[in-house]
C-alpha cells in the first residue's frame, strides 16, 4: 500500500533536517583557545568550508520549498525520493569537516564533491516523481522547461572532482560556481505559480 502524507509534514520533516544538518555544522567549528587573531587563523578553513556548505543547505531549502509549492499530492514514490535526498544532504556536515580540517586537500575535496553531485542526482529524480505524479500536463514539468541549471551543475560538479585532482582551488572554483548558479530562488516556479493564481 502506498504511504500518504499531507504536503504540511513532507515540508516540516525536510526542512527540520536541513536545520538540523546546518547546527551539527557549526558545532563542528572548535572555539579557539586563545584570544588573539592568530588564535583564529586554524579555523579559517573549517569555516570557508561551512559558509560553502551552509550556502548548499541553503539552496536546497530555497529550491526545495518553491518545487513543493507545486505539489497538490504527496505519493509514496516521493516520500522514497525525499529521503534519498536528505540520505546525500546528511553526509555533507561529515565532508564539510573532513575537508575543512584537512585544508582542502585533494581526496576531502573529491568526496566533498561526490556527495554534492549525488545530492544534485537525488534532487532530479524527486523533481521527476513530481513530475510523473503529475501526469502528462504536470505544472512543474512546464515551469522547469529546459532546466540548463540542471543540465550544467552535474557537469560542473564532474569537472570540480577532476579538477581536485590537478589543484585543490580548480575543483573549489567548480563548487563556488554551482552555488553562484543556483543562489538566486528557482524563478521559473515562481513566474508558473502566479501564473496559475492569476488563470
Amino acid at each position: 500500500m502506498s504511504p500518504v502524507m499531507g504536503k504540511a509534514r513532507f515540508e516540516a520533516f525536510s526542512d527540520g533536517v536541513i536545520a538540523i544538518l546546518i547546527t551539527i555544522m557549526v558545532l563542528e567549528m572548535k572555539v579557539p583557545h586563545g584570544a588573539d587573531l592568530a588564535s583564529l587563523a586554524p579555523i579559517v578553513p573549517v569555516f570557508l568550508s561551512y559558509v560553502l556548505s551552509f550556502v548548499y543547505l541553503g539552496i536546497y531549502w530555497n529550491n526545495h520549498h518553491h518545487m513543493l509549492h507545486m505539489v497538490k499530492r504527496v505519493t509514496g514514490p516521493m516520500l522514497w525520493a525525499n529521503l534519498h535526498l536528505l540520505f546525500w544532504l546528511s553526509l555533507i556536515p561529515f565532508a564539510t569537516g573532513w575537508m575543512g580540517e584537512n585544508h582542502f586537500e585533494t581526496l576531502p575535496e573529491v568526496l566533498y564533491g561526490s556527495v554534492l553531485l549525488l545530492a544534485g542526482v537525488a534532487y532530479v529524480i524527486l523533481q521527476q516523481m513530481i513530475v510523473r505524479s503529475q501526469g502528462p500536463n504536470s505544472p512543474l514539468k512546464r515551469a522547469l522547461g529546459g532546466d540548463w541549471k540542471g543540465k550544467v551543475s552535474p557537469v560542473l560538479y564532474v569537472a570540480g572532482i577532476g579538477g581536485s585532482f590537478v589543484h585543490r582551488w580548480l575543483g573549489m572554483a567548480c563548487y563556488v560556481a554551482v552555488a553562484c548558479i543556483w543562489l538566486v530562488p528557482d524563478l521559473r516556479i515562481e513566474r508558473a505559480m502566479s501564473n496559475e493564481s492569476e488563470s
